[in-house]
């Protein structure tokens, strides 16, 4: 007895490993070893319940001898096998993720059913072509993920059970022997899944074991790193080129700073994370914040989030990669707050063109830019689909719970109570016509998977079976790794027309639709096409149009655009604001950091881009600094010509000889040249003005005083030498009188010979005079060559003679009012050192002013002529009087001898020595010596 109970526990411990029940040739197993095995079986299935979370807990597995489809088939998981020849997995989100502690929910009508009939619609067309696998037959195992990434791990590892290695080689029926065990079902690659969660999960176990796994919808960027998914590959774009996409569209619509929201998970976090690094490689874009939103929000969350949006209210583009609950949350959080039309959503493919995220929130989503992979409708699939009934689509085991969901029926089932709440199905409803149908998005992506994975064993059995009608041994069993290099290697035109290849990470190329939600202006509100983005993008914009029906693409910068001529001041830390600061005074903006200086010969542009020349200016005849000294110029002229032609005409009268006609017209060439002196110095500067300027600036003064120079030391000597003895002192004639002036001219001619000879008269332009705090107003002056310094030298030689003959007009104050010209002279001395004491501080006081040259000139010419006419009203003006109007006084008087000069001289001091005596109070008689 003891030894038929160890056979029987032996027998038990071996049957329990077999992948079915074996079958022996002469007995079965008995009925309590059954019931061990089935004991193992539940003990190993609850082991097997718990979350698993790496590949180690698939090796323990396989070391326990578990069986997944025994487990299968215990833990009452339902999935679709069709038979043939090759057969391939699929993983779709039949139900919804179910509440805690419940795997599954909701069926999902659209991403569950829609997607996997699309598996069964593919199979179905590929068994039937003739040129693509010929008598080779697809068959599938289809699971249900349930859309959560544990539940879809455990379900995947039906998928691997044929790989696990067992050693049967003691496995012995009762008989003793060997028992038949059926060969496993093996599934050569696997089509799905769906959420990039539930792939990366599922990924690390095939990897583990060579399969192939071509995703549909995963976008993950995570899933690009061919090092850790290797053998994984997809028919949709990763997300990386989404966020390439939406990076370009930001930066199309003039925006450089954005927020990001992100649904916590793989989805939304690695979407964000490839949409910000995009960005900082790129640059020019900065992200104001990046929140993530709580898998399980609290409530008020939403609220919060717009809160912290509005911190950075400026960054008013909001980058959203988000499953459609939390963006129908964000909207309606937005709508509450009073932001409609504030923030401008981009919305991933999550958001695409649908319409549940937005329902009843049109308002707040109008403008909102959207990414779609670039899809089609396929005809085949909508008639495929519509035409299934409980009738023709027995496959399915869960489209009869699709029926119910989507006619609002009850199927009766036996032993099962139907719902009084719901009507009952008659089986004759008929989809698209008695409920609503709309091909869900991805259909094309499974039909271009399925057709991937069917050319890449067509391929594979062309090199591999040349001339095989079937699977031959080389592909029995099927190579993943090998098949994996076949799915790299696929081209063709998929089922929208567009081609379907994978890169070296096995991704597809980058394809995505732009939308546009758009209510105002269009007599059908809705997603409105923009533009498409292949590896570049090509936006309409001239199809946009933001809140309002505007036109015009609304702002989401940091720091707006500087001003012309501003430059930008960097706020540290965030590259994309900044302070704008002018370019002030003659600075113009060098480039967009910095200012620099225009050259001394130029001013900024009005813009402050550049530098333009300074305009060239002089003074001009027409401006007031200039009329009123050519006016008393004009008058000075014409009175000393007046006089010359006056003092010609009666040249041989008593007064005009009484007056010494040679010094006399000496001095009268000298005033003129003083009125003419203004012309020249209102004249444009050129070599030729400006060596005439050198030449008679100081020339007619020189002239002028040195002739009254001249007439004044005569008196002086003469009134001196009287006083001594009664000889005329020498050098008193009128050629002697001339001889002098002429010498004391020459003087002031050799320095400025001199002066041409050391410097040759040039012009230049002075840009310094002329140069106001506001550079519109700098001017440069065309000048000669002649500083305020050298002007002054200039004349500082006829200032030495004015005084001097001053200081004589002094020392002669004591002739008597008969004796020739004294006082005239004196007086027009002491009135002209009047002039010229004025003339200094006005001259040097205005060296600051910016009208400094207009004033100086000014200011030269009238003291000038100011002083010529002075000399000619106090010397000449009333002996043209006399002679004109007054011809009986121009007559002979008598002529007085040298003696006679002495005499009065000498009365003269004696007169003024009794004046100094009384008053000293002595009185001193004094003989009468004139005889």
């Amino acid at each position: 007895m003891g030894e038929h109970w160890q056979q029987n526990q032996s027998r038990r411990k071996h049957c329990a490993v077999a992948e079915v029940p074996a079958t022996c040739m002469a007995a079965t197993m008995t009925s309590q070893q059954h019931a061990s095995s089935l004991c193992r079986h539940r003990m190993i299935s609850r082991a097997s319940r718990q979350h698993v979370g790496s590949l180690v807990h698939v090796m323990w597995i396989a070391m326990m001898g578990f069986t997944p489809e025994s487990w299968a088939s215990s833990s009452g998981t339902h999935s679709i096998k069709i038979e043939g020849d090759i057969t391939l997995g699929g993983l779709f989100p039949v139900h919804s993720r179910g509440p805690a502690g419940v795997p599954c929910g909701e069926i999902k009508k659209e991403k569950g059913i829609h997607r996997m009939e699309a598996m069964l619609y593919a199979l179905d067309q590929i068994n039937s072509d003739p040129d693509l696998l010929p008598n080779i037959t697809l068959g599938a195992r289809i699971l249900d993920t349930c859309s959560r990434d544990t539940y879809a791990l455990e379900q995947s590892l039906t998928f691997v059970q044929a790989l696990i290695q067992k050693d049967n080689s003691d496995v012995r029926c009762s008989n003793g022997e060997p028992p038949i065990i059926p060969k496993p079902e093996r599934v050569v690659g696997v089509i799905g899944a769906s959420a990039s969660s539930v792939s990366i999960m599922v990924a690390n176990v095939l990897r583990l074991f060579a399969i192939p796994q071509i995703s549909y919808a995963s976008t993950a960027p995570e899933l690009s790193d061919n090092n850790r998914y290797d053998f994984f590959s997809r028919v949709v774009p990763p997300d990386s080129f989404q966020a390439q996409a939406m990076v370009d569209i930001v930066k199309a619509m003039g925006w450089n700073y954005v927020s990001t929201l992100a649904s916590e998970g793989n989805y939304g976090e690695s979407g964000v994370d490839a949409f910000i690094q995009i960005s900082r490689e790129a640059g020019g874009l900065c992200i104001a914040q990046a929140i993530k939103i709580p898998r399980e929000p609290r409530p008020g969350e939403f609220d919060k989030i717009i809160k912290r949006l509005m911190e950075t209210s400026n960054a008013r583009g909001v980058i959203i990669f988000a499953n459609e609950d939390d963006i129908k949350r964000v909207l309606e959080a937005a709508k509450r707050a009073n932001l409609t039309g504030h923030f401008l959503f981009v919305g991933s493919d999550s958001w695409g063109a649908k319409i549940s995220p937005i329902l009843n929130q049109e308002d707040v989503a109008e403008g909102a830019v959207t990414i779609l992979p670039k899809r089609a409708s396929i005809e085949g699939f909508d008639q495929y689909f519509t035409t299934r009934s409980l009738e023709n689509n027995r496959r399915n085991i869960w489209f009869a719970e699709f029926w119910e969901d989507d006619f609002k029926c009850k199927l009766t089932r036996p032993g099962v109570r139907g719902d009084s709440g719901l009507r009952k199905c008659t089986g004759e409803e008929r989809i698209s016509r008695d409920s609503a149908y709309e091909q869900e998005g991805k259909v094309q992506f499974v039909i271009d998977a399925v057709y991937a994975m069917a050319h890449a064993l067509h391929s594979m059995h062309i090199d591999l079976c040349p001339g095989s009608m079937g699977v031959c041994d080389k592909m029995d069993p099927v190579d993943g790794r090998m098949l994996l290099s076949y799915i790299r290697a696929v081209n063709f035109n998929g089922s929208a027309g567009t081609g379907v290849m994978f890169n070296e990470n096995g991704d597809a190329p980058g394809r995505y639709d732009i939308f546009q939600y758009q209510l105002s202006n269009t007599t059908s509100p809705g997603y409105k096409f923009i533009g498409q983005w292949t590896n570049h993008l090509r936006l309409s914009a001239e199809e946009m149009q933001w809140s309002g029906g505007d036109r015009v693409v609304p702002d989401s910068v940091c720091s707006f655009p500087c001003e012309s001529g501003e430059r930008k001041r960097m706020v540290k830390g965030v590259p994309c604001c900044w302070h704008c600061e002018l370019c002030d005074g003659y600075q113009y903006l060098l480039d967009e950091f910095n200012c620099d200086t225009c050259p001394f010969d130029m001013r900024p542009t009005p813009n402050r881009t550049g530098c333009r020349p300074t305009p060239i200016i002089k003074l001009e005849w027409s401006s007031p600094w200039a009329i009123i000294p050519v006016f008393l110029a004009v008058l000075g002229i014409l009175a000393t010509s007046g006089v010359i032609i006056t003092f010609i005409r009666f040249n041989d009268t008593p007064i005009v000889r009484a007056s010494g006609r040679e010094l006399s017209y000496v001095l009268l060439t000298g005033i003129f040249l003083i009125y003419f002196i203004t012309f020249l110095m209102i004249a444009e500067p050129g070599a030729v003005v400006c060596a005439f300027r050198r030449l008679l600036l100081g020339l007619g003064m020189c002239i002028s005083y040195s002739a009254m120079l001249t007439k004044t030391n005569r008196i002086y000597r003469i009134f001196e030498q009287g006083k001594k003895s009664v000889t005329p002192p020498k050098f008193i004639s009128p050629t002697s009188q001339l001889i002098i002036t002429f010498i004391l001219i020459s003087v002031q001619l050799l320095a400025v010979f001199i002066w041409f000879g050391v410097m040759p008269p040039h012009t230049n332009v002075d840009f310094d005079e002329l140069r106001p705090p506001n550079p519109e107003y700098a001017r440069g002056i065309l000048k000669c060559d002649m500083s305020d310094l050298s002007l002054i030298g200039c004349l500082s030689y006829s200032m030495g003679l004015m005084v001097t003959c001053t200081v004589y007009a002094i020392k002669s104050r004591g002739v008597p009012e008969t004796f020739n010209e004294a006082k005239p002279i004196g007086f027009t001395m002491y009135t002209t050192c009047i002039i010229w004491l004025a003339f200094v501080p006005i001259f040097f006081g205005t060296s600051q002013s910016t009208e400094k040259m207009f004033i100086q000139t000014t200011t030269l010419t009238v003291s000038m002529s100011l002083s010529a006419t002075v000399s000619l009203g106090m010397l000449y003006i009333p002996k043209v009087y006399v002679i004109i109007f007054h011809p009986e006084q121009n007559v002979q008087k008598r002529k007085r001898s040298f003696k006679a000069v002495a005499q009065a001289a000498t009365v003269s001091t004696h007169l003024s020595q009794k004046s100094s005596d009384k008053q000293n109070g002595e009185t001193k008689v004094e003989p009468d010596r004139s005889q």
